[in-house]
């Protein structure tokens, strides 16, 4: 009786270990990765820098669809999974603002998709006021702020939802007589509703003049400025302009990027491009690439002869895909 218990006391031990360490096996099969919603929580502005819920400088690294009105298939929960996988935590809705470019009210419930498979994969998503062709963001301004009290009012208590409010003014468009009293007005109208969220603010010149911006920013809290580059067009003197305006404190998001020209299309500037990730890096700016179709041009992330819009692997990028996607890990 005595030798039966000792050798049962002797097993005891290598039982347990054997417990544990199968345990720890089960664990590493059925562990969750955490997904950037739970690893950073809602985002805010803290001088020139977005951070986390614990104040720690994060950066957003995401792709735009194209306008929601063209290529509405790729708004699926499966094309942004896919997405997610190659390192992607944030996506744009592009809603472009002006009816002759597809603006529609018809294309909210597209936007409602978009922000639930965002949220359910526990990604970030950015609500696009796409001004373009209109140029001017007052030329719209009533629909703008129709827009932004309806999607703020609904996305209120969500923590993964930023709103950018007018995505390249352009032309006779000044900061100080245009977009300076157009974003208070949209700021305000969302902020009776939201009021932690993000907005994005674009700034003159298709959003390449941030140094005007900082020159006299808005006064409210968590607002970020909008640049946008295409890397073959937008060189090192755009650069310099984005040094500039961070150095006299503005926040900046670049919501929408290229490696190839500004039309979109052309060879891409791979030394350029490479000089713009790695300043970006160096200032943990977020971007974000244009765009999630299958169009023919270069800025396409997917190929033009792929029909995927689910399930999509880096196999099936274009070359400024592939070339874009090497940088979301990094």
């Amino acid at each position: 009786m005595i030798k039966g218990r000792k050798r049962n006391l002797f097993l005891l031990p290598c039982v347990c270990a054997f417990l544990a360490a199968l345990f720890l096996c089960m664990g590493k099969t059925t562990a969750h990765a955490a997904t950037p919603l739970e690893k950073w929580g809602r985002l805010s502005v803290s001088g020139t820098d977005i951070v986390n819920e614990k104040g720690k400088p994060v950066q957003l690294k995401g792709v735009s669809t194209h306008g929601l009105a063209w290529y509405p298939q790729y708004v699926n929960k499966s094309c942004f999974k896919s997405f997610r996988k190659m390192g992607v935590n944030v996506i744009r809705l592009a809603f472009y603002s002006d009816p002759n470019a597809g603006y529609s009210k018809s294309l909210y419930p597209t936007v409602e998709k978009g922000v639930r498979y965002a949220t359910e994969l526990g990604m970030y998503v950015i609500i696009d006021w796409h001004i373009l062709s209109d140029g001017n963001p007052k030329t719209y301004q009533k629909q703008a702020l129709s827009f932004f009290n309806y999607f703020a009012k609904k996305y209120k208590k969500q923590k993964n939802v930023l709103y950018e409010i007018c995505n390249e003014p352009n032309g006779d468009v000044t900061w100080e007589r245009d977009i300076r009293p157009y974003a208070n007005k949209v700021i305000k109208k969302i902020r009776k509703h939201d009021k932690k969220n993000i907005i994005i603010v674009g700034t003159p010149t298709w959003s390449q003049d941030v140094d005007l911006a900082a020159q006299k920013p808005l006064k409210q809290k968590n607002i970020a400025y909008a640049l946008h580059f295409y890397a073959a067009t937008h060189t090192g003197w755009l650069r310099d302009k984005l040094s500039a305006a961070r150095g006299m404190g503005l926040p900046i998001l670049v919501t929408e990027f290229s490696v190839c020209d500004a039309s979109g299309s052309g060879a891409i500037d791979g030394a350029s491009g490479t000089a713009w990730m790695k300043l970006l890096k160096k200032y943990k700016i977020g971007y974000v690439a244009w765009n999630v179709s299958n169009k023919n041009e270069t800025s396409a992330l997917i190929r033009p002869d792929c029909r995927k819009t689910k399930g999509i692997r880096k196999g099936d990028l274009s070359a400024s895909g592939k070339w874009i996607a090497k940088w979301w890990k990094k």
